[in-house]
């Protein structure tokens, strides 16, 4: 079996458009890795120069901030669904 991975829509240009992809993997590092390593593009949008997840693409198990849990050693099993949620910026002055 496999964990499910929601993809953003901003982000769905580097997975050939899919908004799921089942992956293995016993952490979310290693889920992540298997994402990246499919869809290389995409490695830049998650990751820093320095292999770092970026401080703007949060990263949920089953609505748990993986900052609040293990970070990127966070365990998932077959029946748990991550969440790539990269942050908005943004905002001014009404029109």
């Amino acid at each position: 079996m496999a964990t499910k991975v929601l993809i953003p829509t901003p982000l769905r240009a580097f997975t050939d458009r899919k908004d799921t992809v089942m992956l293995e993997g016993k952490t979310v590092g290693e889920l992540l890795g298997r994402l990246t390593a499919q869809h290389a593009q995409l490695k830049k949008h998650l990751y820093t120069d320095e292999g770092k997840l970026r401080n703007f693409v949060n990263v949920y198990v089953n609505h748990e901030d993986i900052r609040y849990l293990k970070k990127e050693d966070t365990p998932v099993s077959d029946h748990d669904i991550v969440s790539i949620i990269p942050s908005i910026a943004g905002g001014g002055e009404p029109a």
